[in-house]
């Protein structure tokens, strides 16, 4: 509650993190896969997926620079990564634990919150700053997904 700047979106970011996986926990594969409402293929394992998905690209692609590819979303459409219907539970998590871990590493190492990348999609210089905002908001806007969709598996509500 007293931190600095960079100390105060770390735990922000580190609890979204932390919120996603206990609205995962305790559900099998099929409880995962469960989809929204059709047409729509939002799942929990689909929001899992999506949001690995989202680390890397923003973490290690605009600010490592690193040239490496999506995971699920060839075109680069993270919208993809949501279609879980035959997902691995075991390979999303674990490629979405890994680029926490990565996102991790790549931000303890940035001297700054100006270090900055370039983010093709926006066609603009990025800062970590902005980085991690964006997926503190787009972390908090899919747990409100994820409540909702735990709420629809097995009726749980809440924390």
């Amino acid at each position: 509650m007293t931190g600095g700047e960079r100390e105060t979106l770390r735990a922000y970011l580190d609890f979204h993190r932390a919120t996603l996986a206990m609205k995962c926990s305790g559900l099998t594969e099929e409880e995962l896969r469960e989809r929204s409402m059709p047409p729509s293929t939002l799942s929990l394992l689909g929001l899992v997926r999506h949001m690995a998905e989202v680390e890397r690209a923003w973490f290690r692609r605009v600010i490592a620079g690193e040239d490496v590819p999506l995971v699920w979303s060839a075109d680069g459409d993270y919208q993809e990564a949501y279609d879980a219907r035959s997902a691995s539970a075991p390979e999303a998590f674990a490629a979405w634990r890994s680029e926490v871990e990565h996102a991790r590493r790549v931000e303890r190492a940035a001297p700054s919150l100006e270090v900055t990348g370039h983010q093709p999609r926006w066609g603009t210089d990025v800062s970590l700053r902005l980085v991690m905002l964006h997926l503190i908001h787009e972390y908090a806007r899919h747990n409100g997904h994820a409540d909702f969709l735990r709420e629809g598996v097995d009726g749980t509500v809440g924390a």
